[in-house]
């Protein structure tokens, strides 16, 4: 039996051309976490919405999140949730930085306790969303292997990293 994958996409869904997309499309039983307003979230609205898609999935469940969807995790991780296996955080977005977009809401205080999975943190070098800094402070609070990748911008369908095989071997290193 595979083990399952949860999408968590970040503000504005993730386009058909970034990973998370591909690698959705690429394995079927890859599950996308449908939020109801891709561009305004709700921290609030998005860590239920977790919640009730980790409950379903079964406490072997995987996590891959990218940007908002990383802190959205920390967020279910820092309240009662249900189990899960390990998360793949790619692009820590800083929700207080100069270029987080303004209908964000709820997201300003990021919990910093030990996230109760295996985790590993995808850093970029000239993130405009967040500082690789702000990313490594929070991947050792949340306990999390931290992952440099060099100058990849967000990490997303303009980085140019296609079906990103590097990011998939890290997630079947977190499903192994």
């Amino acid at each position: 039996m595979s083990t399952p994958v949860l999408i968590l996409p970040g503000i504005g869904d993730s386009g058909p051309q970034h990973w998370q997309s591909l690698w959705e499309n690429a394995h079927p039983d890859f599950v996308r976490v449908q939020q109801r307003d891709w561009d305004k979230p709700v921290c609030e609205e998005w860590v239920a919405t977790l919640e009730a898609a980790v409950k379903q999935a079964g406490p072997r469940v995987i996590l891959v999140a990218h940007s908002l969807g990383c802190l959205t995790i920390a967020h279910w991780a820092a309240g009662p949730h249900s189990p899960a296996a390990g998360a793949l955080l790619v692009a820590v977005p800083d929700p207080n930085g100069p270029n987080c977009p303004p209908d964000v809401t709820g997201y300003s205080l990021t919990p910093t306790q030990p996230l109760s999975l295996r985790s590993t943190v995808v850093i970029s070098r000239d993130d405009p969303y967040g500082s690789a800094e702000h990313a490594e402070r929070l991947a050792q609070a949340w306990g999390s292997r931290v992952v440099h990748i060099g100058n990849r911008g967000h990490i997303n369908a303009s980085s140019g990293l296609g079906d990103w095989r590097e990011g998939y071997a890290l997630l079947e290193q977190l499903r192994g």
